[in-house]
């Protein structure tokens, strides 16, 4: 494990690298480079196939491998005037902050990576863009990696890169399969063609099965579903949407660009009209929570301090399925007066002692009644509804994400985040439960999102980019479509009955024809 961490080893099943092998287009005189060659996997697998004209380097000396063509030396440092037609293999993946002070030191005498990477960066990328600088062109990259740096900000630079300099020819899109035994990640393998030219499309695999995928279902393909997308394109997030859902994706955002800036084509954001705060952080919900007949022996000022609080399994899409009654006294009293003025609360959490003196702190003197971090509660305490939705959501079975209307007075917990209009948020919050909820923002945060694998994080920072229709108060159509969404969705909230939703996504697509006529 250790020898793991230090260089970003995760070992290639040989069936994988049997099957990337399998997709270069080179003939066998071909001249290859693995440039992290770990064990040797790829480097058996080249010679089952025939090819003879092999490199490697390893810079790891305790791994042995049976080929005496490896130089067990960093591949980052090698001279870049060695050419190749194909580089294959599996890249180590380091985060700076994780690397050893020998890399650090290293990749920063590097001419590479100081003209295109910064400490911001990962040393991922320097084997990414180092192997298409030594392709012939014409060459192949085929490598297998996570796929989270095609859409991080700090990735920026390697992707435009990659797009002046070729062109993805195909992607198997893996997610979560268990691909690298004991890592959760959602991986790619890709076939990369350093050339001039450009291929209109891209073909894209995505795999379809659960578990590890075997040599016969990779060889057949039956594993994939296949479909084409438009290739990436500088200074843009990659997406694996075919040309129609990008199409979509674009009518959407146009519509929410803010009426004062159509030139600038600056969208206006969720963050802009509601503020976002991550749940309260008990540490241990099972000694915090109420049950109902304990509530009828309280006092009136142990009653006084009971709170409606919501976890993520309570909510549904615009409604919530049930709420818990927390404890929640308030700081800066001492146990004495705990004891005196909350007798019945002393006594609940009496079997909850030894596992509350356990609870992660977070640097503070922390006494076993309080909360361990009440995070946003200032935020939750607004004297207004509120809108929660789950810091998690896996997409893989379902369209749809649960933001939930909450009432004034409840409380998210650790698993929801919420979101509170802000004082000056014309729309009511009903009009911005139902525009959460709609189809179009479901397909916006699956491509735009932090998704990983099958699951959409629901951070302060990903909810606050979700591009935001306002309304312009001077258009009395779209004044009129405001209020009959707000006032179907207030229907819906008390009688349940789905004929309000399609009420309201026919409003909302009204509204969205206003607006493109702009």
């Amino acid at each position: 494990m250790k020898q793991k961490n230090r260089y970003g080893q995760y070992f290639t099943e040989p069936v994988m690298a049997d099957f990337m092998v399998s997709l270069i287009r080179h003939p066998h005189d071909a001249r290859i480079l693995e440039p992290s060659c770990g064990k040797g996997v790829f480097l058996d697998k080249l010679a089952d196939y025939g090819f003879g004209d092999v490199s490697a380097y390893e810079i790891d000396k305790s791994l042995s491998c049976a080929q005496p063509f490896v130089r067990y030396e960093s591949f980052v440092s090698s001279p870049l005037s060695e050419k190749y037609d194909v580089v294959i293999g599996n890249p180590p993946y380091i985060r700076w902050k994780n690397l050893e002070k020998e890399l650090k030191d290293e990749l920063l005498t590097n001419s590479l990576w100081n003209r295109f990477f910064n400490s911001l960066c990962d040393y991922l990328f320097i084997f990414i863009l180092k192997s298409i600088e030594q392709l012939n062109d014409g060459g192949e990259l085929v490598f297998i990696c996570s796929d989270y740096w095609m859409n991080t900000t700090h990735s920026q630079t390697l992707r435009n890169y990659m797009c002046q300099n070729g062109y993805f020819e195909r992607i198997y899109h893996f997610k979560e399969a268990p691909l690298f035994e004991k890592v959760c990640a959602s991986f790619v393998i890709f076939r990369y063609i350093k050339s001039a030219e450009r291929k209109p499309a891209i073909e894209l695999f995505s795999y379809n099965q659960r578990g590890k995928p075997t040599k016969e279902e990779l060889t057949s393909g039956t594993c994939f579903t296949r479909q084409e997308i438009p290739q990436f394109a500088a200074n843009r997030r990659w997406l694996f949407a075919t040309e129609e859902v990008q199409r979509d994706l674009d009518a959407f955002e146009n519509a929410c660009i803010k009426e004062d800036n159509l030139f600038a084509s600056e969208l206006s954001r969720l963050g802009d009209v509601c503020d976002i705060g991550n749940g309260m952080v008990s540490g241990m919900d099972a000694a915090f929570k109420v049950r109902r007949d304990e509530e009828i022996q309280f006092n009136e000022n142990e009653r006084k301090c009971l709170i409606n609080v919501l976890k993520a399994k309570n909510l549904n899409s615009y409604t919530y399925l049930s709420s818990d009654k927390y404890i929640y006294v308030p700081s800066d009293i001492s146990e004495e007066t705990f004891n005196k003025e909350y007798p019945h609360f002393a006594s609940h959490f009496e079997p909850h002692r030894d596992g509350l003196s356990k609870r992660y702190s977070y640097g503070r003197d922390l006494p076993y009644w309080e909360f361990a971090f009440p995070r946003s509660k200032s935020l939750f305490e607004r004297k207004c509804p509120k809108i929660f939705i789950p810091c998690k959501e896996r997409i893989s079975h379902k369209s749809y994400f649960r933001f939930c209307y909450s009432p004034e007075g409840f409380y998210p917990l650790q698993d929801v985040t919420g979101i509170v209009p802000k004082k000056e948020c014309r729309e009511t919050v009903e009009y911005v439960l139902a525009y959460l909820n709609l189809p179009c923002v479901f397909v916006w945060l699956k491509y735009n999102g932090i998704v990983k694998g099958e699951i959409v994080e629901f951070s302060e920072s990903p909810i606050a980019s979700i591009p935001y229709m306002r309304i312009d108060w001077k258009n009395e159509r779209e004044t009129s479509l405001h209020d009959n969404i707000t006032w179907e969705t207030k229907q819906y909230l008390q009688d349940k009955d789905e004929r309000h939703r399609e009420v309201i996504n026919n409003l909302f697509n009204q509204l969205f024809y206003e607006k493109s006529k702009l």
